[in-house]
């Protein structure tokens, strides 16, 4: 911990958990753009990070919490270097086999309504992604993306 009580690499944190009613996925993606301005990231950095997050929030608005409204939490830091660590965390259902659900048009959506692309989608605008899910006990995504300002 450093003198502000922040993790040895962190320089800023900010933490938000609101319901997981779709109406709220703006609400993670103006929070997460006003946080990460502090690093003055281009136009374009901004909206990868923007999209990154409304995918993953739109997908625990979709998937985790399919018949029920859940709490979605949205952890953002920011590290030495330039680093956004973004960590978008539900409790509900979970994924059975993550590895498959981030193999491009893989979808369980029985309806076929789904693309099956939000895991590549939100791989596609970061630098680098985590998954850890438990059936039942929900899933955390995490994303992590270097603004340096020159897109």
């Amino acid at each position: 911990m450093n003198k502000r009580g922040l993790a040895a690499n962190t320089q800023n944190e900010l933490k938000l958990s609101f319901p997981s009613l779709s109406v709220n996925e703006s609400i993670a993606r103006s929070a997460v753009a006003v946080f990460c301005a502090q690093l003055n990231p281009t136009v374009h950095e901004l909206a990868d990070v923007k999209c990154a997050v409304s995918e993953a929030v739109t997908n625990c608005i979709v998937h985790a919490y399919r018949d029920c409204i859940g709490i979605i939490t949205l952890n953002l830091r920011i590290c030495t270097g330039g680093w956004l660590r973004i960590e978008i965390r539900d409790r509900g259902c979970g994924i059975p086999d993550v590895a498959a659900a981030r193999v491009p048009l893989y979808t369980t959506d029985p309806e076929g309504e789904r693309s099956g692309m939000g895991f590549a989608v939100m791989e596609s605008f970061t630098d680098r992604m985590r998954v850890k899910s438990k059936v039942g006990a929900g899933t955390t995504v995490t994303l992590f993306k270097r603004l340096d300002g020159r897109g």
